[in-house]
């Protein structure tokens, strides 16, 4: 309905553009005759047409294109009947394929040079190719249009698209860390129940405290996503500085990690804080899947112009799984303009390094 509106609106003033136009045209032009009823006739169908071109631009523009024509074969004064050609040639060439638009075009232009050939005016055929201005000019402005939004449609889509892989990857790292750490601290209860039930409390206790802060967090994060939680806005984003907290739950689970933080450490830009602490806890959260109580050591190099985060296992080993965990942590680091590595450790073992410029 809004369309309808607008375009109605629209005809309304170029109807009204046109009948005043031409009555001025009439008598500049023609030293004050008056005009015959039918040149006002074929402005109103060439502006009224108008009202429909959103629905059917192909159909207005004929109407428009051949009211036009007999209008200057007839050998009625130029003037503004034009312009109702020019939106119709325009919509044509916004709205419509380009093979379509341009037949529809030329088809446009041929009416209105015909003039030049059967018309009364005197006018000659190389004399009126300057009025073929009148369609080219605004049928190559709306092809130049429609390719523009098109273009931001998909710049569009393409940003959206990638919000929700950062949303997933969010997601992933949050749960599937959480998840991670309450299986192993649940199988450490079901082993312990039938002989130590009182150390068994404690990794129930753990599996609640786990569960508890992961819920938080995927809280916080879904929050910042919505922007509609002032709550969840309030939330600290993760980082460096919740090391600690994080450490903390996976010495829950029975591994022993172990932190080294070189350099001076310097307050870090959101985007890097945030990333380390991700690869951080990707890190731990496959140690605990593929490593199982495997000793770990995490390193936190603060360089002045590199921050280098590497953790280590002193698991198996094995090859690189380029699963979703390990692409998500590359593409991370990647987007930040570091580099990454994962592999075998020097020592043995597994090791997922990432390097983050400042």
């Amino acid at each position: 309905m809004a369309r309808w509106t607008r375009d109605a609106a629209l005809a309304l003033i170029v109807l009204t553009i046109g009948l005043f136009g031409t009555r001025w045209a009439a008598y500049t032009q023609h030293g004050g005759d008056r005009l015959s009823p039918v040149a006002y006739l074929l402005v109103a169908t060439a502006a009224l047409a108008l009202v429909a071109r959103g629905r059917a631009p192909l159909a207005v523009l004929a109407a428009s294109a051949a009211a036009t024509s007999v209008y200057l074969i007839l050998g009625f004064p130029y003037g503004p009947i034009q312009i109702s050609l020019v939106v119709a040639v325009f919509t044509v060439g916004r709205s419509l394929p380009l093979t379509v638009a341009a037949t529809a075009c030329a088809a446009a232009t041929v009416a209105l040079l015909l003039h030049g050939v059967v018309g009364v005016s005197g006018a000659t055929a190389t004399g009126v190719l300057p009025f073929s201005a009148w369609t080219i000019v605004p049928f190559a402005v709306g092809v130049v249009a429609r390719v523009t939004a098109e273009a931001n449609a998909r710049s569009k889509a393409e940003r959206l698209l990638e919000e929700r892989l950062r949303i997933a990857q969010e997601v992933h790292d949050v749960v599937g860390h959480g998840l991670s750490a309450i299986n192993m601290q649940a199988e450490i209860a079901l082993h312990l129940l039938p002989k130590r039930p009182e150390q068994a409390e404690e990794a129930l206790t753990a599996i609640s405290r786990t569960s508890r802060e992961a819920l938080d967090e995927l809280r916080a994060t879904l929050a910042v996503i919505r922007r509609s939680d002032p709550a969840g806005l309030r939330a600290p984003t993760p980082g460096l500085a919740r090391l600690r907290d994080l450490v903390g739950r996976m010495s829950g689970t029975g591994v022993p990690v172990t932190v080294e933080i070189t350099g001076t450490p310097g307050e870090l830009p959101a985007a890097v804080d945030l990333a380390a602490y991700r690869l951080v806890q990707e890190s731990l959260t496959n140690v605990l899947r593929h490593a199982g109580r495997a000793p770990v050591t995490v390193t936190i190099d603060h360089q002045p112009d590199e921050l280098t985060v590497s953790v280590t296992d002193a698991g198996p080993g094995g090859p690189v799984n380029n699963g979703h965990g390990i692409n998500g942590m590359r593409e991370r680091v990647t987007a930040l303009g570091g580099t990454f590595e994962a592999g075998p450790g020097p020592a043995g073992g597994f090791r997922v390094r990432g390097s983050f410029p400042l």
